[in-house]
């Protein structure tokens, strides 16, 4: 005779493996009589035999519901930080999941991680109108110098007409940066109206290109006087779209010096001066200054730290020599000797029919740019040699002594140079920099 407590182990048990029917589809029940003051449970425990199995399944089973109470508690915690996300993402109040838990934001809850997105403007403020700001800033430095270069420039020949045009250009780059600072009072005082906003920017944006058409006009008139070596590139933001290609490639070298002017404060790291990708190695050379790191040459991936400080925003002249031969190299800054080395790519040419950049470092022949690699600052008197120059060779260079070189494989000269995506070119003369 079964027993009432047998009656509800058997039934427990019924229970439990219907709610697990998928695991234990083949198990045998089977019922021991018991003395009727005896607990039934406790007696199958102390049996041997068939009673064993019964005693493995109730156990199976009680892990099992342990396993998928937790799996759904899981699954609620997922359940509900994507409900948040995409709340958050088309601007709704959050649906919280009925559950027994706390909820996220209260004590106890379990903290959801947060992670950050790469800003690939670099320096430029994540928030839309610090950006706008920012740029409209550096938009106006940016024409203010071009201009200050077209008034050294016509010191010498200078007219009533064109000190009129000055002056009157003078004129709008004040009242522009007027506009900017009012806008900037504005925003730290919290008078902020939507409308206002978009007509403000569309009035300074349209002086703005009004503005930088004018003094493109100016620059191409002086264009055909001055001589082909006298400009500069500048690229004012840390973009992927920034950049200037030299037209030719380079030839198969055993040797080379590079030389060239460097201006930028950027920071971390100035970026990517050049770089050179032929098929199959985007790194063949490369001079690049990436985060905390100190600037480094790589020539077919094999790297070497040059000891340059140059983000100071001042004008630097550097040099790097090298040669196959024990890949001997030496790094000059400013006409000096810094640092030299030896076994950077011993016996490695510089192969040809490759690309050469200017501003990007390339992760493909030609493309692949990341804005964070980018060179932010200006560069003028890129020059390069097919043998390692000497000491005196590079003072006259840093010098700009009437001895200087120009290089035989690739010369500074705007015929050269094609530049893309926004990066401007204007009159520069480097020696009136350092005299």
């Amino acid at each position: 005779m079964i027993t009432g407590a047998c009656w509800r182990c058997v039934l427990l048990s019924f229970f439990f493996l219907r709610g697990s029917a998928q695991n234990f589809a083949q198990t045998r029940f089977i019922c021991t009589s018991v003395p009727v003051d005896m607990d039934m449970c406790t007696s199958s425990m102390q049996n041997s035999g068939p009673t064993e199995d019964l005693k493995t399944t109730i156990l199976q089973l009680r892990e099992t519901v342990i396993q998928q109470k937790e799996t759904i508690m899981n699954q609620k915690d997922t359940i509900r930080d994507l409900t948040g996300k995409l709340a958050r993402c088309e601007g709704q109040p959050i649906q919280e999941i009925p559950s027994n838990e706390p909820k996220l934001g209260t004590p106890g809850s379990r903290k959801k991680e947060t992670g950050t997105t790469k800003n690939t403007m670099g320096d430029l403020s994540r928030t839309p109108t610090a950006e706008t700001l920012t740029q409209l800033g550096q938009t106006l430095q940016s024409l203010k110098t071009r201009l200050e270069n077209l008034e050294q420039y016509s010191r010498g020949n200078a007219s009533a007409q064109a000190t009129s045009l000055k002056d009157l250009l003078q004129t709008k780059i004040d009242d522009l940066e007027k506009q900017v600072l009012s806008r900037v009072n504005n925003l730290e005082e919290g008078k902020v109206n939507v409308k206002n906003e978009t007509e403000l920017r569309g009035k300074i944006e349209s002086a703005l290109t009004s503005l930088q058409q004018r003094i493109t006009d100016l620059e191409k008139g002086q264009k055909e006087s001055r001589p082909a070596d006298k400009f500069q590139l500048t690229f004012p933001l840390r973009t992927n779209y920034m950049y200037a290609k030299v037209k030719k490639s380079l030839p198969e070298m055993y040797a080379f010096t590079v030389c060239m002017w460097l201006k930028s404060n950027a920071s971390p790291g100035v970026g990517t001066p050049f770089s050179y990708a032929v098929p199959g190695q985007a790194n063949e050379l490369v001079l690049i200054e990436w985060g905390n790191n100190p600037m480094e040459i790589l020539i077919n991936d094999k790297v070497a730290k040059l000891p340059f400080v140059i983000n100071d925003g001042k004008w630097h002249h550097i040099c790097i020599a090298w040669t196959t031969r024990d890949g001997v190299w030496e790094a000059y800054q400013d006409g000096v000797l810094r640092g030299n080395g030896e076994n950077l790519a011993p016996y490695h040419p510089i192969k040809h029919q490759g690309v050469l950049v200017i501003g990007q470092e390339q992760d493909t022949l030609g493309g692949g740019f990341d804005a964070t690699q980018a060179f932010v600052g200006e560069l003028a008197h890129f020059n390069m040699w097919d043998r390692k120059l000497t000491v005196g060779e590079v003072y006259n260079l840093a010098t700009c002594s009437n001895k200087a070189l120009t290089g035989n494989v690739i010369s500074w000269a705007e015929t050269n140079i094609e530049i893309f995506g926004g990066a401007t070119k204007w009159t520069f003369d480097a020696c009136r920099q350092i005299n």
